[in-house]
């Protein structure tokens, strides 16, 4: 192994100061609090019957053989850091460096630009009234970003509890939700099913396959804490079999409810879960007011959750690159001695998401479904990004290094790995050029695609956005990785695990 690929002195310091405290019931209920994203159920959905199929068909060829690859993978190395570390065994510290930030920089550009926006919509729809654009939505937002950055800077041993019980929250909603759609739908009649809209076409595939993907990534995410698993070797892989059949079925029967109540035409993305909600909720008469406001308070709940698991994840990898010489300086790379969490990153994770809010509100004047269109398609494409580095990395790491002891191995052994790696990254490589240029593909395809009625901007002012935002964040890295020049002098001889 070459010697600059072993740990810094400063790593190898920060993570003697990591608690040990994840179970494998914790991890479970990490990977749901993470995975399950509520804000993209209705998005889904107003791609109609045939968003339901892709949806199913994607499960099959992209999301559990990607479940597969993280649970060998994450429990063959199992280090603190998970991705960063992943991508810098395979192919060094700059690459790594650079997934990492992409990796990391998605979540406070989700959280301020799309999560606190979902949030406030059901709180001002089903709890209370507020003034758009008034002091009411910005102390709102604002402390639902702080609220999720608070929740990742407490020490795990505390903040896991928080997240299992969203992870909770999350499901019960769900499972009332689909159990009161049979209700509504026996006595009120459930909407036609479009069969003939289920024919699969390229069109319907390219119009919802880069947010489905973003929705069924995600499973390395525990992998970030790994340091702080009590025994991540042997509870990675069953841990991840179990959130992934629970994560499947959670996202395809909502979307299957909410277009059996609604008709595709009335589905929206940003509000589509709770409208369909609400009219499902009729059934129980004087009391669907108060179980609605309580729906909303639990929905409102379990996105905190999924901002919160997140951060404690990206958070992590990014904080383990700066130690590691990968991110301007080690201060980066400091976790909180009482906490054992990287409190530093977590702060410059919370002043990002707040100006992304502030930048949002401004740009569109508090047109929350603009907003929430194009920020989430930002974040969808430097996530997606980030796997074309992650993806191969895993690949590789699963060619070689056959020294290493492997608790779980994926179906096929290297063979049917490295198949499933290459229709992985062929997912994530179409869905990533659509995300960054909407319409282009379409467009080549011969299929018409009327731009200004989809996303309500030119085409012009969306594919800058969007590319501009990758290509500053690859900078980033890039510059980050230069300036942590002298992080990097000091390395830990046979610090290395292979």
């Amino acid at each position: 192994m070459s010697q600059n690929l072993n740990s810094t002195s400063f790593a190898v310091e920060q993570e003697s100061r990591l608690i040990k405290t994840l179970a494998r019931f914790d991890i479970v209920f990490f990977i749901i609090a993470a995975y399950i994203s509520l804000d993209t159920i209705g998005t889904i959905a107003t791609g109609g019957t045939q968003a339901l199929l892709w949806a199913a068909v994607i499960v099959l060829s992209f999301m559990l053989p990607n479940a597969f690859m993280m649970a060998e993978t994450g429990s063959a190395f199992p280090e603190e850091g998970g991705p960063y570390q992943w991508v810098k065994f395979a192919f060094g510290r700059p690459l790594a460096s650079i997934a990492a930030v992409l990796y990391w920089i998605t979540n406070p550009l989700w959280l301020g630009g799309s999560l606190c926006f979902i949030a406030f919509e059901a709180f001002d729809s089903y709890v209370h009234k507020s003034n758009a654009g008034g002091a009411g939505e910005w102390l709102f937002k604002l402390a639902f970003i702080w609220i999720s950055i608070g929740l990742a800077i407490i020490s795990l041993k505390f903040g896991k509890k928080i997240i299992n019980w969203t992870a909770i929250a999350k499901l019960l909603v769900l499972g009332m939700f689909v159990f009161t759609t049979a209700i509504y739908g026996i006595r009120n009649g459930f909407q036609p099913f479009d069969f003939k809209g289920m024919a699969p076409s390229i069109s319907g595939f390219m119009a919802v396959a880069p947010i489905i993907l973003f929705s069924y990534v995600g499973f390395e995410a525990p992998n970030a804490a790994s340091g702080e698993m009590l025994n991540p070797k042997n509870d990675t892989a069953p841990a991840i079999r179990v959130g992934s059949i629970i994560s499947a079925l959670a996202y395809i029967l909502p979307v299957l409810s909410i277009l059996l109540v609604l008709p595709t035409k009335n589905v929206q993305g940003l509000e589509g879960y709770m409208s369909a909600v609400a009219q499902v909720f009729s059934v129980y008469g004087e009391f669907s007011k108060p179980l609605l406001t309580i729906s909303a308070i639990l929905f409102i709940f379990s996105l905190i959750g999924l901002g919160a698991s997140w951060m404690m994840a990206t958070d992590r990898i990014q904080a383990m690159a700066a130690a590691d010489g990968s991110f301007f300086s080690g201060w980066f790379g400091e976790f909180n001695e009482k906490y054992g969490t990287p409190t530093r990153v977590n702060f410059l994770s919370g002043i990002m998401a707040s100006i992304f809010l502030m930048a949002g509100m401004q740009l569109v004047k508090g047109n929350s479904a603009d907003i929430f269109k194009v920020v989430l398609s930002c974040a969808v494409s430097t996530l997606l990004v980030s796997y074309l580095l992650i993806i191969p990395a895993v690949m590789k790491l699963n060619r070689g290094f056959k020294n290493i002891d492997r608790p779980y191995k994926t179906p096929g052994g290297v063979f049917g790995f490295q198949i499933m790696g290459t229709i992985v990254f062929l997912y994530i490589l179409v869905g990533s050029f659509g995300v960054i240029f909407p319409g282009t593909l379409e467009g080549i395809l011969g299929i018409d695609y009327n731009f200004k009625e989809i996303w309500g901007l030119s085409r012009t002012n969306v594919q800058l956005f969007t590319l501009l935002t990758v290509i500053f964040d690859i900078l980033i890295g890039i510059l980050g990785y230069l300036m942590a020049k002298n992080v990097r002098k000091s390395l830990v001889k046979d610090s290395a695990i292979y």
